[in-house]
């Protein structure tokens, strides 16, 4: 079976380059495992039925018998035996040498049972699912970080993906085991899988806490109601309780969307509030967002076809699509986060990559083209503003933005004559 390069191939040998052990994390089913499988000389999979009982009783007494084998040792479900992660720790110190341990799984540890957290010798790196240029669907014909090192150059690409093939790829998601089913509908269970799998165990697994099912369910599907969007969360509990048959209370939602974090299906955005506006104009709310388009897809029992006539509802999840992407692009760079920025006035950035040290993008995301007008609008305001900021605020400017760009699931990639970059999704690499 192919292995489809990953964006973190690359970084996991970079950290094993310049770390004893390396924790690759993430939400589950994104292909940590295989990755890591990539890269490693000897594997240990814990998880093994045939050996399973024979690895729990080793590392229950002498856990450094499991690290022997050739490195970098993959140790694959680590969490299942707590005291392989203190094992690694005093190994790394022992041999002195970098590159010796990878370790993947689940959050769901117990952390009493760890002595040491493993700082500076176990390094850890994230994991999303794919993009559409791991998937090999994006041309991959414009760079991301080409356009900020170089922000003034001409691009050109075309997309080969059309309006329904993004449609499908979001409800798809980017989780590595679509990438070989046969087909379509096929291609579609595991989102759907993966949504039955945190409502009825994962959300209880993850910290030994007894959870609902159907709350979780409950929860998640309103999540993806107000996918993209600045939802309060008195408004998302109203939702939830909007069902006679369910009850909640603040304290309990905010204990299961806790749980979603820790599991990396939620992965909401922090808003951006530089000092070009009176405090009081600025949002402060998150915007709501999954790790995966296909999580609000599935979670809203939705199909491509259905979405095809809805594409309003779509613009919605087109936004986490992009998203998705431009994490998977940027997760493990030095200092790099998404944000968002919207004001009272109406003035937004769908996005705000901030790119390591002081470098941001402020990126739009717009799924038809006569949308990229009114996008190019926000942004060249948004920049006029902080230019004018500048020119009263000597002391502490704001730097201005290194890149201006709308998404589009349209075809062609170009550079707008006010400078604005209009790029397909289908056209962006890392």
């Amino acid at each position: 079976m192919e292995y489809l390069e990953r964006v973190a191939d690359a970084e996991l040998e970079r950290r094993l380059s310049a770390m004893g052990a390396v924790l690759i994390k993430g939400p589950k089913w994104c292909g940590k495992s295989t990755t890591a499988a990539q890269q490693a000389k000897s594997v240990i999979w814990l998880q093994d039925p045939d050996k399973r009982e024979e690895y729990m009783a080793t590392g229950l007494t002498t856990p450094s018998v499991l690290l022997r084998g050739d490195n970098p040792r993959l140790i694959d479900e680590w969490q299942d035996i707590p005291l392989v992660w203190d094992a690694v720790r005093m190994e790394v110190d022992r041999r002195s040498k970098p590159g010796q341990f990878i370790l993947t799984g689940s959050n769901a540890v117990d952390q009493s049972k760890i002595m040491h957290t493993g700082t500076g010798r176990i390094s850890r790196m994230t994991m999303l699912p794919m993009s559409l240029w791991e998937s090999k669907e994006s041309t991959g014909e414009v760079s991301l970080q080409s356009l900020f090192d170089n922000p003034n150059q001409d691009i050109e690409g075309i997309s080969k993906m059309s309006v329904a093939d993004i449609i499908f790829a979001a409800c798809r998601g980017g989780w590595p085991a679509t990438m070989h089913a046969t087909s379509g509908e096929d291609k579609l269970l595991t989102a759907k899988d993966y949504v039955d799998s945190i409502c009825e165990t994962d959300i209880s697994n993850v910290d030994k806490v007894e959870r609902n099912p159907k709350l979780a369910r409950r929860i998640l599907r309103s999540y993806a109601r107000n996918i993209s969007t600045y939802a309060l969360t008195t408004s998302i509990l109203a939702d939830v309780i909007a069902d006679d048959n369910i009850s909640c209370s603040r304290k309990t939602l905010d204990d299961y969307v806790t749980a979603l974090e820790k599991l990396f299906v939620i992965q909401d955005l922090d808003a951006w509030c530089p000092a070009i506006r009176s405090r009081t104009a600025m949002r402060s709310t998150p915007k709501r967002c999954f790790c995966d388009p296909s999580v609000a897809v599935a979670a809203l029992d939705l199909t491509p076809e259905a979405l095809q006539m809805q594409l309003k509802t779509f613009g919605f999840i087109f936004e986490q699509l992009c998203i998705r992407d431009l994490r998977a692009f940027t997760q493990n760079i030095y200092s790099s986060h998404l944000s968002y920025y919207h004001d009272r006035y109406g003035l937004e950035a769908d996005v705000v990559l901030h790119l390591g040290g002081e470098r941001y993008a402020l990126i739009e995301c717009k799924l038809g083209s006569h949308e990229i007008d009114d996008g190019a609008k926000h942004l060249l305001e948004l920049k006029r503003l902080i230019i004018a900021h500048n020119q009263k605020e000597k002391q502490m400017p704001i730097r201005e933005p290194d890149v201006l760009m709308i998404l589009t699931g349209g075809q062609y990639a170009y550079r707008r004559k006010d400078g604005v970059y209009v790029v397909p999704i289908g056209c962006l690499k890392p």
